[in-house]
């Protein structure tokens, strides 16, 4: 019997174990660039299976987060190099996570103070993360009101995808990327209708919203390959204002289109980001929605995540409901957690005043098992 310990290829991904450090935004890399700090911070957590960093922008309009890092700039790919060069020092595997965030995003943060960009001119009732320019404290502020991309725009934002997936892997040394497809940023932005309304190709039907998902992840794969592909998709979470009126068939049409391109994982939050695993205003079943892809020929690994526990996974993994299983918060408390769940050990708390900006505190000082 297959368990959570066991190793594991996914593509080209070798891991050593089925415990994946989920993506979690920490605003600790100033001015867009990861430190040394931060390479710390990913090297203590290089015993996991595998390590998805922070949303990284693709580009200075998929900023939507002060001091979050990026993938768009000679200074940005060296610091990614020191965390990448930490980590496989370790024997870790580490992909990074390509974010463009869209309409999720704030005048501050754009080129020349610019609108935010979105499928449609529809402001998220949400929240960001800037920086006081004045007493350079970070503090949360309201989403500023998107423009509506036109569509001889879309055809640069994917190459922008493809570009920054090339420099993750050749430049970076990143052993492969995460395409952000959740939680209402850009590519959640286009295949939900409370978000789209556009009436060209690329709205309206089901067939015309998941067109730019599946522009952008082919762009990535003829990039990349496949192997060194994923996707992290939300079907039903109301994070950042996102919803849609009919989840199952749109996401199932989304993997059947997806399965061709022999991803190396599918990266599934199963409920509301940080909430609820099961929503009675928002069903939607997992099951049927792995067996659409695994029907159209997708075999890439399946990833879950939300609130799982050391027992959910193992039976998860155990019962073949998934093939990794990913962990937020704990993994942040918890640098060596896979060997935590290994041994049955007791969890560190995490103290979610320290989740967002600050310096080590919350961060790199959470005590591993002692030898």
């Amino acid at each position: 019997m297959t368990t959570l310990f066991d190793p594991l290829q996914a593509g080209k991904l070798h891991l050593s174990n089925r415990v994946a450090v989920a993506p979690c935004t920490r605003n600790r890399s100033p001015d867009g660039v990861p430190t040394a700090m931060n390479a710390r911070y990913y090297r203590q957590r290089a015993g996991n299976g595998l390590i998805i960093t922070e949303g990284t922008a693709i580009s200075q309009q998929g900023q939507g987060y002060a001091h979050v890092p990026g993938l768009y700039s000679a200074e940005q790919l060296a610091g990614w190099r020191q965390v990448t060069d930490a980590v496989h020092e370790q024997g870790g595997c580490i992909v990074t996570q390509l974010w463009h965030v869209g309409r999720v995003s704030h005048v501050s943060l754009q080129a020349d103070g610019g609108d935010p960009v979105a499928p449609s001119a529809i402001t998220a009732h949400s929240r960001t993360y800037i920086v006081d320019p004045l007493t350079g404290a970070g503090q949360f502020a309201a989403t500023s009101a998107p423009r509506a991309l036109q569509r001889d725009e879309l055809p640069a934002i994917i190459e922008r995808f493809a570009q920054a997936a090339r420099d993750a892997v050749q430049v970076a040394g990143f052993d492969g990327v995460e395409l952000h497809g959740a939680n209402g940023y850009l590519i959640d932005q286009f295949l939900k209708d409370g978000s789209n309304q556009r009436s060209d190709d690329y709205g309206a039907s089901l067939h015309n919203r998941i067109r730019f998902a599946v522009q952008a992840v082919r762009a990535v794969v003829d990039a990349v390959g496949g192997g060194r592909t994923g996707i992290r998709l939300s079907p039903v979470t109301p994070a950042n204002d996102i919803h849609d009126s009919q989840p199952q068939p749109l996401f199932e049409l989304l993997l059947q289109a997806l399965a061709p391109l022999n991803l190396a994982y599918i990266h599934v939050i199963e409920g509301a980001t940080g909430g609820p695993r099961t929503m009675a205003d928002r069903p939607f079943d997992y099951a049927a929605f792995k067996a659409a892809y695994r029907n159209a020929g997708g075999r890439g690994a399946w990833m879950v995540n939300n609130g799982y526990t050391r027992e959910m996974a193992l039976d998860a993994v155990a019962g073949g409901h998934a093939d990794i299983v990913a962990f937020g918060k704990d993994a942040i408390a918890n640098p060596d957690l896979a060997e935590r769940f290994r041994r049955g050990a007791t969890l560190n708390a995490w103290d979610k005043t320290t989740f967002y900006g600050g310096s080590a505190k919350g961060y790199t000082d959470y005590p591993a098992l002692a030898d």
